[in-house]
């Protein structure tokens, strides 16, 4: 007896909502430049960098990170927040991807130039499957201070809280200031000039 209702068929599938952390990869990813949306980037430049420029935030309306800690690229441990009274830079980066390349010269020089300052370079490297080319940058380009490993982009998306200035492209530079709150943020790649103007006021305030 024919019920009127029509048969299941056996190809219908539910879809589960994706979780978080892949959806905010997958949103980085999308911004991010050069590989064409293939993992660990290639050799192409049809990039995609956001052009909100840098953006700060007054002292009293600044967010504090959050835990940013992990292996490095020369596979020591690093916790960010063992640099709190410090200011610390923290750009995000792939050896695959062209504007990173372009400004990797400028942060090696400024971060050697503010080391003294009381100022601390971190990089986060990300969408590099293996540490070789990563390690070849940091060689090629002289780059003095410790990247932390983030191939699947795991603390780029959990390691700022939202509604900060958060990462949202490759590269991306974050500064935080000596009491470890986001202070500035740049979605574009940064020469020596811009880079000093999102420090120079946060070694002013110390």
């Amino acid at each position: 007896m024919n019920s009127g209702r029509a048969p299941r068929r056996r190809s219908e599938r539910r879809f589960r909502a994706l979780p978080p952390v892949v959806v905010g990869v997958a949103a980085l990813t999308l911004s991010a430049c050069g590989g064409g949306g293939k993992s660990g980037g290639g050799g192409d430049t049809n990039f995609v960098t956001n052009t909100g420029g840098i953006s700060s935030v007054a002292p009293a309306d600044r967010k504090p990170a959050n835990q940013l800690s992990g292996e490095t690229l020369d596979g020591e441990q690093l916790d960010v927040a063992d640099l709190k009274g410090k200011i610390v830079v923290m750009n995000v980066w792939g050896s695959w991807c062209p504007p990173c390349r372009a400004e990797a010269p400028h942060f090696a020089k400024v971060a050697k130039e503010t080391e003294s300052k009381g100022v601390a370079f971190v990089g986060i490297n990300t969408r590099d499957p293996n540490k070789g080319p990563a390690l070849a940058f940091e060689k090629d380009y002289g780059v003095p201070y410790p990247s932390l490993y983030d191939p699947a982009g795991k603390l780029i998306v959990n390691g700022f809280p939202k509604g900060s200035l958060n990462p949202q492209s490759i590269p991306s530079t974050i500064v935080l200031d000596q009491d470890g709150k986001i202070a500035a943020r740049a979605l574009l790649a940064l020469d020596a000039e811009k880079l000093r103007k999102m420090i120079d006021p946060l070694i002013a305030e110390k």
